[in-house]
């Protein structure tokens, strides 16, 4: 039996499937499009994951997230994830926190060396904290602006974070990184198609959460295969960072 990535080498060369092998990955977000993402990147190659998430998976995760399954309704998405990985490269080193982490725990994360960070957060504090660890690292990140609301799957763009145009995610983002006086810049995962604003409904008892937006199927998918796109992007170019010190 040929190697099991032998498919990847052919396109990306044998120093790319090198760089990809060696490169440690953190993943915040392992739902919808958090889960798509790292199942992605492991199986283009990425050898090594650190994966967060403090959620467990419920019925309402079904219409929409890979892992989530009658058979995985009640377990921690982490753990689900880190079988689900291993069971494609057994090879992959892994980490798995099952935990809603705040800011001093976000700070102690992140503040370990990554070659890349997924940022799949669909909350809007937790969000700006890791970014803004991330661009005062120097570490590259991706991050996942809103795709409820939305069915165009045409729309999805990947750019630069201050390029998003119609995501109030993304307005917030930048609103609070400004303020807190953060410089740099990210990729950022977003639709052109504006959000219907009539998908929603208010929730209680839920952390950081104050509405519940409609999701259609592909709609994570989509944002986490270009989050993953854009970051196997940047691990092949062997970027030392996605971030310039540009005060903005």
């Amino acid at each position: 039996m040929k190697q099991w990535n032998s498919r990847t080498e052919l396109l990306v060369g044998a120093e790319g499937a090198k760089r990809l092998a060696a490169a440690h990955v953190l993943v915040v977000g392992i739902g919808g499009v958090g889960g798509y993402a790292a199942e992605v990147l492991a199986r283009a190659g990425v050898g090594r994951f650190t994966i967060v998430d403090g959620d467990t998976f419920e019925a309402t995760n079904l219409n929409r997230q890979l892992l989530s399954l009658h058979s995985t309704l009640g377990m921690p998405k982490v753990a689900v994830a880190k079988a689900r990985l291993l069971d494609i490269n057994p090879t992959i080193d892994i980490t798995a926190i099952h935990s809603l982490l705040h800011d001093e725990a976000l700070d102690a994360l992140v503040a370990q060396p990554y070659d890349l960070i997924v940022d799949a957060i669909d909350t809007p504090g937790p969000k700006v904290h890791l970014i803004r660890g991330a661009l005062e690292m120097g570490t590259p990140l991706v991050s996942s602006m809103g795709c409820g609301g939305r069915r165009a799957a045409d729309a999805v763009r990947v750019t630069s974070l201050w390029e998003v145009k119609g995501d109030p995610l993304a307005a917030l983002v930048r609103r609070r990184l400004r303020r807190l006086g953060a410089s740099g810049d990210c990729r950022a995962v977003w639709s052109s198609e504006l959000p219907d604003k009539s998908a929603c409904e208010k929730v209680d008892g839920e952390p950081y959460k104050r509405t519940r937006v409609g999701v259609i199927s592909y709609m994570p998918a989509l944002f986490g295969t270009h989050a993953a796109a854009a970051g196997i992007e940047i691990l092949l170019a062997g970027e030392e960072a996605a971030t310039s010190n540009i005060a903005r």
